[in-house]
């Protein structure tokens, strides 16, 4: 009886809402019973319970679903870790360990580059020079690594953009302080290390400095221009140590030459 009075009173609510007419006029004879069908499909879609089938079946909850996502995201990464190889490994260890990654990488451009002067200014004859590759290896582990992080940070603070004109005061400022200072740290540093006393430096810097800045004004121009116009601040020292191979090659023969005012026998 509660049931029949339930269905009454929804048939009631139906008939206030849509009269008879207006449900045979929109609806002809043949299609009432589509309009019922109609509307309880809409009364029914207004649940919780088909629109929470229905994104249950667009997000595949299923564990199996679960467990092949979470295994392909993985497949995913190492793949992508993978194919990086060492030169993500590379940008990772630049990102944690900034200083360090720098200094030793300017370690083994100067020992490969000190080798390679070696081996084009020597005769076959003549054995290597390793304190000489020591001392260059040294050099850019301790001190050349260190100053390039901390200039180029502080060229990009005070240039910030990559344009053509902050890159120009950048290459200027490179030639007229950086490039300088570095070339006579380089040669009083080796100078001592080989047992130059203070005047023998001076007379060395006289005689070796200005040619060396001459070469440096005509090599590094277009290297400084490529860094600081195209390459990220934090690769930029990989790039010049990358240029300064060649350049490195010229400065350690420089270094290696006599004192200054000595003759060979």
């Amino acid at each position: 009886m509660t049931a029949l009075f339930a269905r009454n009173a929804n048939i009631q609510r139906l008939l206030r809402k849509h009269s008879i007419s207006d449900i045979l006029v929109d609806n002809p004879i043949g299609t009432t019973s589509n309009f019922l069908r109609n509307q309880t499909t809409s009364s029914r879609s207004n649940g919780r319970f088909p629109d929470f089938f229905r994104k249950a079946r667009e997000y595949d909850l299923s564990p199996s679903s679960l467990f092949t996502s979470t295994f392909s995201s993985s497949s995913a990464a190492a793949a992508a870790t993978k194919e990086a190889g060492i030169v993500g490994w590379y940008l990772g260890m630049i990102r944690c360990r900034p200083i360090l990654t720098k200094s030793v990488t300017s370690a083994l451009i100067y020992t490969a580059a000190d080798l390679s002067s070696q081996t084009i200014s020597q005769k076959s004859s003549e054995s290597y020079d390793l304190l000489r590759t020591l001392r260059m290896a040294g050099y850019g582990l301790l001190i050349l690594g260190p100053t390039l992080h901390f200039w180029f940070n502080f060229m990009s603070k005070l240039y910030p953009k990559r344009d053509l004109l902050p890159t120009l005061k950048k290459m200027a400022m490179g030639q007229m302080l950086y490039g300088p200072v570095m070339t006579v740290v380089f040669f009083s540093t080796n100078a001592h290390l080989q047992g130059e006393n203070g005047a023998e430096i001076v007379a060395r810097l006289k005689r070796d400095l200005l040619p060396t800045m001459i070469s440096g004004a005509m090599y590094w121009p277009l290297c400084d221009f490529i860094t600081f116009r195209f390459i990220p601040v934090h690769l930029q020292p990989l790039v010049s140590n990358s240029f300064s191979y060649l350049w490195t090659v010229y400065i350690t023969y420089m270094a290696s030459l006599e004192k200054a005012g000595v003759t060979s026998s």
